[in-house]
């Protein structure tokens, strides 16, 4: 049924709830995870203003999901992460329904608060836009 498993993350207390569940149902049902993590626009223009190089770019985005995929390999869960590029709800969208996922599981709220209240949260158009069930974590 939740055999192949999505969770969206970006380091917040959310996204770290969302991956226990996603454990849970990996382990009742025997499934696989991925973890996806975006970098919009304004992350990637800080992290270049904010870095001495690419590696050290890389190093960052990783150790934004290392803690989700502990998380997972833990749980010796088979998992893989991916970073990918775009604007939050629409690149977790076009990824979910490219990769017939089962499930996706993200947080009720990220780390952008102004960009919730002003554009609506990732997980409500996540939640509207994909082709498989949802579940958003409080």
């Amino acid at each position: 049924m939740f055999q192949k498993i999505l969770i969206a993350t970006d380091g917040s207390e959310h996204s770290f709830r969302s991956t226990q569940y996603a454990v849970q149902l990996a382990e009742k049902f025997d499934g696989t995870i991925d973890i996806v993590y975006i970098v919009d626009g304004q992350t990637a223009k800080s992290d270049v203003l904010n870095s001495t190089d690419k590696y050290a770019i890389e190093k960052k985005r990783n150790e934004k999901i290392n803690a989700v995929k502990q998380m997972v390999t833990d749980a010796q869960i088979e998992c893989e992460a991916h970073i990918l590029h775009g604007e939050p709800g629409p690149t977790i969208v076009d990824f979910a329904n490219k990769h017939d996922f089962d499930c996706v599981i993200v947080g009720s709220r990220g780390l952008n608060k102004l960009q919730t209240m002003v554009l609506g949260s990732v997980s409500h158009k996540v939640a509207k836009r994909v082709e498989c069930p949802v579940l958003i974590i409080k």
